[in-house]
């Protein structure tokens, strides 16, 4: 199994790890509540676990622009 990280403004792909070589909980997702692990933790049809972050840019862009954390979508 895959665990696959995805920016969840632009959607890119942030980076990937083996589920073979990690030790999935030690990865922190027990510790979101079921509201967060519903909106970032999707297992996808292949049997990966897709994770919504945030990559750098769109962090950058967000810190430059507060107003845009008041949209679902900053990016066109």
């Amino acid at each position: 199994m895959k665990i696959r990280y995805f920016c969840r403004h632009c959607n890119n792909q942030v980076g990937e790890l083996d589920a073979e070589h990690v030790d999935v909980s030690q990865l922190g997702f027990d510790l979101l509540n079921n509201e967060d692990q519903q909106q970032m933790v999707h297992m996808n049809g292949n049997g990966n676990m897709d994770i919504k972050t945030i990559c750098d840019s769109c962090k950058e862009t967000l810190d430059q622009n507060p107003h845009y954390h008041e949209l679902d979508h900053f990016i066109q």
